[in-house]
């Protein structure tokens, strides 16, 4: 399905870019493991190439020249594109969700900033959500409540990514955090991204991001149970390894300011074995009833979209990501004009 020497690329990728997933994919059947290394470094490369790029607006318009590229079945001539490319025809992926992807790095382009945690959960729905729905596909599972509980597990994952980074991306021009908890602690976005400091303010913005990721890890994992049995277990490691960063950040007395939390090779180790019993029936839990919870109103159109569902809302988000997409490119021609 893939070429050998293109996901032996997208592997070097994940192994130096993304630990944590590189630690968590070991744990998955080689069916779902090597699609997953090529989607996660396609995905991978759409982030980098907007969060660190000069010209955004234009690296996201690129994004999706190439995503039409690949779904035309004409991908560039890169590794990441042509393994793209073969999952989509392999796994019948639906464009919903890498648009989706590509909407939330619209929105990183743009520079949005979100008036509440819904909308911080809107962009999570984007550019992780996503990518969980898409690890779905490509374990051939279209079950709604398992959609749903993996779009739990995603925003769950992205607010974790969100409270590490507190400081770093002030200091790079970017801002996550909900304004309206911003303003309850009697800040300003513009004074807190001059100078960001590890306050009590700040410190109680971070516990409240990883308090509802710990609420949507618990909810996750009632869907783990519904994907295939080999696959579970790395899902689980994922689920544990992310959450171990949130912990991290606890122990760092909730600054991410000041301090990065990490964890070290061993505590992955623990969490992977965890993971394997966890799979394995080792500890054994009932089935909770949490797994057919409806899904957050921030995901509701990727799983319907991933589930083969035809609704206005699914219909209604590609208006949305034409409208972005519009604006970015009458920012990115202003941006030519000007330099010229």
């Amino acid at each position: 399905m893939i070429r050998a020497d293109d996901i032996e690329h997208c592997r070097a990728v994940i192994r130096t870019g993304s630990l944590s997933f590189h630690t968590a994919s070991k744990l998955l059947p080689a069916s779902v493991r090597d699609p997953a290394l090529a989607l996660y470094a396609f995905c991978r490369l759409a982030d980098d190439e907007v969060d660190e790029g000069d010209h955004k607006a234009r690296a996201v318009l690129t994004l999706r020249d190439r995503l039409d590229e690949a779904y035309a079945g004409r991908p560039r001539d890169a590794p990441e594109d042509r393994a793209f490319a073969a999952i989509i025809e392999e796994f019948d992926m639906p464009r919903a969700l890498p648009e989706a992807l590509l909407e939330g790095l619209a929105w990183d382009a743009s520079e949005r900033r979100y008036q509440s945690l819904s909308g911080v959960t809107d962009y999570s729905a984007r550019v992780a959500s996503a990518v969980g729905a898409m690890m779905c596909v490509l374990m051939r599972v279209r079950d709604a409540d398992a959609l749903a509980r993996a779009c739990d597990l995603g925003v769950a994952m992205q607010l974790t990514n969100i409270a590490r980074d507190v400081g770093e991306d002030a200091r790079a021009g970017r801002l996550y955090l909900p304004l309206d908890w911003i303003d309850e602690a009697g800040l300003s976005p513009e004074a807190f991204m001059a100078q960001p400091d590890a306050t009590a303010q700040t410190q109680r913005m971070v516990r409240r991001l990883l308090a509802e990721a710990r609420r949507l890890y618990i909810r996750s994992e009632a869907g783990i149970s519904a994907l295939p049995m080999q696959a579970r277990s790395g899902i689980y490691a994922a689920r544990y390894v992310y959450a171990g960063i949130g912990r991290q950040i606890k122990r760092n007395g909730f600054d991410s300011v000041t301090r990065r939390a990490h964890t070290s090779k061993w505590q992955k180790l623990g969490w992977v074995m965890q993971a394997g019993l966890r799979a394995a029936g080792t500890v054994v839990i009932p089935q909770s009833p949490v797994l057919y919870a409806a899904p957050l109103p921030e995901v509701r159109f990727l799983v319907e979209a991933a589930a083969h569902a035809q609704s206005g809302a699914t219909q209604g988000r590609t208006a949305a990501l034409l409208d972005v997409l519009t604006a970015l490119d009458e920012r990115a021609q202003t941006s030519h004009i000007a330099a010229e």
